[in-house]
């Protein structure tokens, strides 16, 4: 079974949490125009090492916290 995987920016960061904003377009169902969607998840970051802006990819995990279901699986390197 495989489990979800996002991938976004790192928009804030906190005491062991990020927040990441993944943007992605969709197509409304009644006007049938594209629009942006943009979602906020909060993840789990042990490390220290993620800074705001960086390209992250996040994994489903057993809730953590409230609204921490996700964990930082690992760094997108910048081009």
């Amino acid at each position: 079974m495989s489990s979800k995987k996002i991938i976004g920016s790192v928009v804030s960061k906190f005491d062991k949490t990020i927040v990441i904003l993944n943007q992605f377009t969709s197509k409304h169902p009644k006007y049938q125009k594209i629009v942006k969607i943009n979602k906020k998840f909060m993840a789990h970051n042990e490390n220290f090492e993620i800074n705001i802006g960086d390209s992250v990819e996040i994994t489903e995990t057993s809730p953590i916290s409230k609204r921490k279901t996700w964990k930082v699986s690992k760094i997108i390197p910048q081009k």
